[in-house]
């Protein structure tokens, strides 16, 4: 197979002005319109469209039948002459002159990939491969791709350090039973919730300002179109600053790649209204979010963790991108830095529909950290390992945890999860 031949170029890399051209695209056959006289191939690659136009009068008739015969979907390779027409994709049509089927599609096909014919969720997901060829699901996906890499330039400009911690660990970074266990060797070991105790542990190293952009696992058993079992979280831990520091640069993260989002030509395909939300975002504490939520009706007991639906509540009450602050210490893990009586330096970064992120100031005195995990009754030799880096010189730290799927989720008004993971991973699902 002789790919030099062709001089593959994209269908939006081809303008009008390269009319009389030799070209040719390679892609999928997405339509196929027969007119009589003239039939027209709709080829579709990543970058999007180009109409192949067959005169029936102008072409070899095998060229003619052959085209009229190929499936939908079936890969294709098409040689011809560009013709500018306004009426076609991008302003041009090619004429071909050769044609070559290079895999041809079964003619049932799993999904409607033009999107005139729906299709329920497990089935795309079913079809994964499939449902990545539609042009919604493309873009969502091009769109993580973007979010993932504005990231690291965000953090990247800041002097930040990419690290990756272990995702086998011997236990749970909060203690629980959420975790998947796992044979490892002669032991057991569990794939782990969160680089938290290891992103702090980085603090007494001398590394300032870490951060990972890594899988996540958590063996709950939630159904809900927000909730997965293996997930991608965006991780900060950074010395000498308090909770304030880290809550402002997480709002400077998300309004930066909301930034670069809303310039992504392919955002319309998704009908979504995107703007860039204004910081700083507003901050209340939790005493003021139950006092909130009782002037709606939802009662909240102090010490009591807010709900799926005190979040709507308080969501329709804010409007936007919110912080809570100042939460219990009996609700928040023993690594949160005490402020007051029963208060701890915690945030929680929320958007109307959902929580996003949490964080905070961290423990840093050896003493404290290990009463507070005796306190959760949890054993301190469990944690040895992470308690080992506070005896010699643990300076002050604070930082977050930032969940990619939400944030695409709440970005993109996608209502469910799973539509902007490649292959979800959540308690009914394990393939494809």
């Amino acid at each position: 197979m002789n790919m030099q031949r062709w001089n593959r170029k994209y269908a939006t890399d081809i303008t009008a002005d390269d009319d009389g051209e030799r070209v040719s695209v390679a892609g999928w056959v997405h339509e196929k319109r027969d007119l009589g006289g003239v039939f027209f191939l709709i080829v579709r690659d990543i970058s999007g469209f180009a109409q192949i136009t067959l005169p029936k009068k102008k072409v070899e008739p095998e060229l003619f039948e052959q085209v009229k015969r190929v499936p939908r979907e079936s890969v294709v390779v098409v040689e011809g002459e560009v013709k500018s027409e306004k009426k076609a994709p991008n302003g041009y049509e090619i004429i071909p002159q050769q044609i070559d089927v290079l895999s041809e599609a079964s003619p049932v096909l799993p999904l409607d990939t033009t999107g005139k014919v729906g299709a329920e969720l497990d089935t795309r997901l079913d079809a994964r491969f499939m449902d990545l060829r539609t042009e919604r699901t493309k873009h969502i996906f091009i769109i993580r791709s973007l979010t993932l890499r504005t990231i690291r330039e965000f953090f990247d400009e800041r002097g930040l350090i990419e690290i990756n911690t272990p995702k086998i660990v011997s236990a749970a970074t909060e203690g629980g039973t959420a975790l998947f266990p796992i044979s490892y060797f002669e032991r057991e070991a569990f794939l782990n919730q969160s680089p938290q105790l290891y992103k702090q542990i980085l603090m007494a190293s001398g590394f300032d300002r870490v951060y990972e952009i890594a899988p996540i696992f958590r063996a709950e058993e939630h159904d809900t179109t927000r909730h997965l079992n293996e997930a991608t979280s965006v991780d900060v831990e950074l010395a000498f600053v308090s909770d304030k520091e880290v809550m402002a640069l997480l709002e400077e993260l998300i309004a930066f790649v909301y930034s670069r989002v809303v310039d992504y030509p392919g955002l319309a395909k998704l009908n979504v209204k995107l703007e860039v939300p204004a910081i700083p975002f507003r901050r209340i504490t939790y005493d003021e979010a139950i006092e909130l939520l009782s002037g709606e009706g939802e009662q909240i007991e102090w010490g009591e963790d807010l709900g799926t639906s005190a979040e709507r509540t308080l969501g329709k009450i804010m409007g936007e991108l919110y912080f809570i602050t100042d939460w219990p210490c009996a609700i928040k893990p023993f690594y949160a830095q005490p402020a007051a009586e029963g208060i701890c330096n915690a945030f929680d970064l929320m958007h109307p529909r959902l929580e996003l992120s949490s964080g905070s100031q961290r423990v840093h005195s050896y003493e404290l950290l290990k009463r507070q995990i005796e306190s959760k009754g949890l054993g301190a030799d469990s944690f040895e390992f992470y308690l080992d880096a506070f005896r010699y010189g643990m300076p002050p730290h604070a930082g977050w945890g930032l969940g990619v799927e939400r944030l695409l989720m709440s970005m993109l008004e996608v209502e469910n999860i799973r539509d902007v993971v490649l292959f979800p991973r959540d308690r009914r699902r394990l393939t494809p």
